[in-house]
């Protein structure tokens, strides 16, 4: 795309986007209460999970490990997740909409030293000093809001973590990439990768390829703009291309797929009828397909494939492949479409709600036909899938997911699992009754090959002890339980998504 053409789309999506309407629109405040949340907490003390945090700086904190780890294990599990609901008396209602906290925990001989730092993004400053939230949220009406200048102004920073070139980034949906300094996980500021690309969004999922490279995507329709940004930063971090897409309508989305010769993006459609928040001006609409684009990497200035296919919501995917000119995505469909909108709402109010895990699903893409199905696998209650990345790319994946298993008494995940899809395997280690379990990543064990040859490294949330933890498990030998478990003196909140930056043993 030449570079008239670039900026014309630009002007079509980004600058709206960049001052329009959807984020930026305010009105009159309906808050949760912090009173309300602390009496559910006290009868339901799982609902930790979705509490303030205590401060805006944890550690550095060393703890002794329970077990060994592998003389070749070494590295930092980084994590982000909304931390801050609370101020002068108003509580977000949304989980989405908490001010982000980067936790950094780095192993060495025998122990683990763990960081926790508040992202210090424009929002979080401005709203320090004046002792209230003033700035519009993704799900919760905020009143009086202050003028913005773009994106970042409003960016909360607290979705996922990435390490790019040895340099570190908290990710969000709505803007740029937030640079931290990746041992003392102070805040360093927005990247721009290119300055005709400021503030546009650099969304929390990007994607490695087998190169070392990165794609990534910002959704402009979800800021009242148009058009599908698509990124590509080179291994070292430099900006390689982007590309800006016709969605053809909205759609939404928060993650994509990769195969080794494509990218492909499911476009939830929506109704948007202006209510406050993005999230509450948002229906999703059932009653329309979703649209899938499927993009050549060798021609990212061009959409290869757009399908219509059944309506999914889907926050996150699984692993992706191409065989006989049919691409397989898997991905994790959410049923109930109106709770998707606010995920574990009644936990933000201090309420006991119901658990709403997603199910695994299959879509097949026909490329010479240009048709599209979604197969169902029956396999239910789990989400933030995880797999191997060194898995050939024309079979599917081993995923490895966080589940439930047994009594729980939150409705959340007490549990991990490797589902083999292919050859009917299962594999769980149930933490039990009280943990509460998150997203699990995988890490391939140094100089091997084989696919699943690895650890997952996930973090733990103990309501009864109120203590964060973490748990090192050998990726083939799952039922086994834990081969190195951790837990700190201290709790904060559930996070969303993680990274682990490996280091010489």
């Amino acid at each position: 795309m030449d570079r008239r053409r670039f900026l014309r789309n630009l002007l079509s999506g980004a600058t709206v986007a960049a001052l329009g309407p959807a984020l930026l629109h305010g009105a009159d405040a309906f808050a949760g209460d912090p009173a309300e949340f602390a009496a559910g907490l006290r009868a339901h003390p799982y609902l930790a999970g979705w509490r303030q945090v205590s401060a805006e700086a944890f550690g550095p904190t060393t703890v002794q490990i329970e077990g060994r780890l592998p003389a070749d294990f070494a590295g930092t599990l980084y994590r982000n997740g909304p931390a801050w609901f609370e101020r002068d008396g108003f509580r977000y209602e949304h989980w989405f909409d908490g001010d982000g906290m980067v936790h950094g925990w780095r192993f060495g001989a025998g122990s683990v030293t763990h960081r926790g730092r508040m992202v210090q993004t424009p929002k979080f400053k401005r709203e320090r000093s004046a002792g209230r939230f003033n700035t519009l949220a993704a799900g919760t009406t905020v009143a009086d809001p202050v003028a913005l200048r773009n994106n970042d102004d409003a960016s909360t920073a607290n979705t996922s973590v990435v390490v790019i070139g040895g340099r570190l980034f908290a990710l969000s949906e709505a803007g740029s990439a937030f640079e931290l300094e990746p041992d003392a996980l102070d805040t360093i500021g927005p990247k721009t990768w290119r300055p005709d690309l400021q503030a546009l969004p650099f969304s929390a999922h990007p994607l490695q390829d087998r190169d070392g490279s990165w794609w990534n995507f910002g959704a402009l329709s979800m800021l009242g703009g148009a058009g599908l940004l698509v990124w590509h930063i080179s291994r070292d971090g430099q900006l390689i291309d982007a590309q800006v897409h016709d969605m053809g309508a909205p759609g939404y989305l928060h993650a994509f797929v990769q195969t080794d010769r494509s990218l492909v993006f499911l476009l939830t459609p929506f109704d948007y009828t202006p209510a406050g928040s993005f999230f509450e001006s948002l229906t999703f609409a059932p009653q329309r397909a979703s649209t899938v684009l499927v993009i050549d990497k060798t021609a990212p200035d061009r959409v290869a494939r757009r399908f219509e296919v059944e309506f999914t919501m889907a926050y996150h995917f699984g692993d992706a492949f191409e065989r006989d000119g049919e691409i397989t995505v898997r991905t994790m469909r959410l049923a109930n479409v109106a709770r998707a909108r606010s995920p574990h709402r009644e936990a933000m109010f201090g309420h006991h709600g119901p658990a709403a895990p997603a199910e695994l699903v299959e879509l097949r893409l026909d490329m010479r036909t240009g048709r599209g199905r979604w197969e169902t696998t029956g396999l239910r209650g789990m989400e933030f899938p995880a797999f191997d990345a060194r898995t050939p790319s024309d079979r599917g994946a081993r995923l490895y997911t966080p589940t439930n298993a047994g009594e729980a008494t939150a409705p959340y995940f007490n549990a991990v699992q490797m589902i083999d899809p292919v050859a009917g395997r299962r594999a769980l280690h149930r933490y039990g009754r009280d943990i509460l379990a998150e997203e699990h990543v995988f890490i391939p064990r140094p100089g091997s090959t084989r696919p699943d040859d690895g650890w997952l490294v996930g973090t733990l949330f103990d309501p009864t002890r109120d203590r964060s933890g973490i748990a090192v498990l050998d990726a083939q030998h799952i039922g086994d339980g834990p081969i190195a478990t951790a837990w700190l003196p201290y709790a904060f909140p559930l996070g969303f998504h993680g990274h682990f930056a490996q280091t010489a043993a």
